[in-house]
């Protein structure tokens, strides 16, 4: 449930990047700002290089207290060593998930833009449940999580909440008061100097 602290900010790679560059552009990045959770979102299917991405992100990630969960392959949390899994599609597969991985690991769920999945994937046993986009992107339908659903979801729900996708300054402001995180990807990674965005982003939530 939010709070009157400030959110944290959860970490998002972007789908495609060279595994010999970005772990130097993300470790720049956790050292400069309290970073809670990074999200692998690795958008390949070949297991090596998925495998390998994982491997070097987790050390970058642990060396710092950082958790690293990965996007939609939860098979290879546990091989891995990371922290958890974080499920793209709402929360179907959560309660087959706590009880493979343990209670340990992090479940996470993303809903879109849908009360009724967000509230299904928290009684499921999900550790946190994520709503966007909350602005416009380029990939998406017009459709956006607003300032309503995570004004009630704040309010009625204990289960943690994400906010993310086409995040700006000014929606940070808004959304500040009503969620738990702050999930922050393309919107640093696309620019030259990721650290300078983040900055620009959570200042908002001063």
């Amino acid at each position: 449930m939010a709070d009157a602290e400030h959110p944290q900010i959860y970490l998002i790679t972007p789908p495609e990047f060279d595994a010999d560059v970005f772990p130097d552009r993300l470790a720049r990045v956790l050292d400069s700002a309290d970073i809670a959770c990074l999200r692998l979102a690795f958008a390949i299917r070949d297991e090596d290089r998925l495998s390998r991405a994982a491997d070097t992100l987790r050390e970058v990630c642990h060396a710092r207290d950082v958790a690293l969960v990965i996007e939609k392959h939860a098979g290879m949390v546990e091989r891995l060593g990371l922290d958890g899994v974080h499920l793209p599609h709402g929360g179907k597969s959560v309660r087959t998930l706590r009880k493979e991985l343990g209670a340990d690991a992090i479940i996470g769920a993303f809903c879109g833009t849908t009360r009724h999945d967000g509230m299904g994937a928290a009684d499921a046993g999900a550790d946190y449940v994520a709503f966007g986009p909350v602005g416009p992107t380029p990939l998406g339908d017009g459709t956006v999580a607003d300032l309503e659903l995570f004004t009630w979801w704040s309010e009625m729900i204990e289960v943690p909440v994400v906010a993310e996708g086409g995040l700006t300054p000014d929606l940070i402001r808004t959304l500040t008061p009503h969620t738990d995180f702050f999930g922050i990807g393309e919107e640093i990674w696309m620019g030259e100097d990721p650290v300078a965005a983040l900055k620009a982003l959570t200042a908002a939530m001063a």
